[in-house]
């Protein structure tokens, strides 16, 4: 589950270094981004459609879309990757409020209702640990988020319920590292493992992110 300001693409690097691995049924849900509800909803339909055991992976904000939908009976695991674990009625906007990132004042507000990462702040905002030209394709191609999904709130979080596994990214811009330690620890995951990286660090770190994935499978 990819998150704000991006789209399944972002998995790339990550989904080719599982397939390297053996994993054979992947799948990257393309949320709409309109609201939490219609995010998690059209994640359930592709669960849905998995005849046997899933594991649901969510970067960023699709850490709240797996903690929303994350209930289904065949999902067997939650991997939350620089992401955000909201508990029942917390919000994506709210967590980010009690601990703003170090780029928050590079988020802006368009005439339509939708949020946007300011294109020459991109990269040190979210990706500063890839080059040049990965970040222009990123800013360019940023898929903007209604900024009314920021405050949607969880309703009953499937993490209370499904065994959790963590990835802290220490170079986080976008969720402040120290929100990403919180929101771990009271999920009491199997694993917790930091890794030095920005937001995008299934794009940055794909190795390493791919073994808590690879870990998690098994365990799950």
């Amino acid at each position: 589950m990819h998150g704000f300001w991006g789209g399944a693409a972002h998995w790339g690097k990550t989904i080719l270094e599982l397939k390297g691995r053996g994993y054979t049924s992947l799948r990257a849900v393309e949320n709409p981004l309109t609201s939490l509800a219609e995010d998690a909803e059209r994640t359930r339909k592709m669960v849905r459609q998995v005849d046997g055991p899933v594991l649901l992976v969510g970067h960023s904000y699709g850490g709240a879309v797996i903690t929303e939908a994350g209930d289904l009976p065949n999902v067997t695991g939650l991997v939350y990757v620089a992401a955000f674990a909201p508990d029942a009625g917390e919000s994506p906007g709210g967590i980010s409020q009690e601990l703003p990132p170090a780029a928050f004042a590079n988020i802006a507000p368009d005439s339509d209702g939708y949020l946007w990462i300011k294109q020459d702040a991109f990269r040190e905002s979210f990706c500063q640990d890839l080059t040049a030209d990965e970040a222009l394709v990123m800013a360019v191609t940023q898929k903007a988020p209604l900024a009314s999904a920021f405050g949607d709130e969880v309703t009953d979080p499937a993490w209370r319920k499904k065994p959790v596994w963590y990835q802290v990214s220490v170079n986080d811009r976008m969720i402040h590292p120290d929100n990403e330690r919180r929101m771990a620890q009271r999920m009491s995951p199997r694993k917790t493992v930091e890794i030095d990286a920005s937001h995008a660090s299934m794009a940055s770190q794909p190795q390493a992110v791919a073994d808590l994935i690879d870990e998690a499978a098994s365990g799950a």
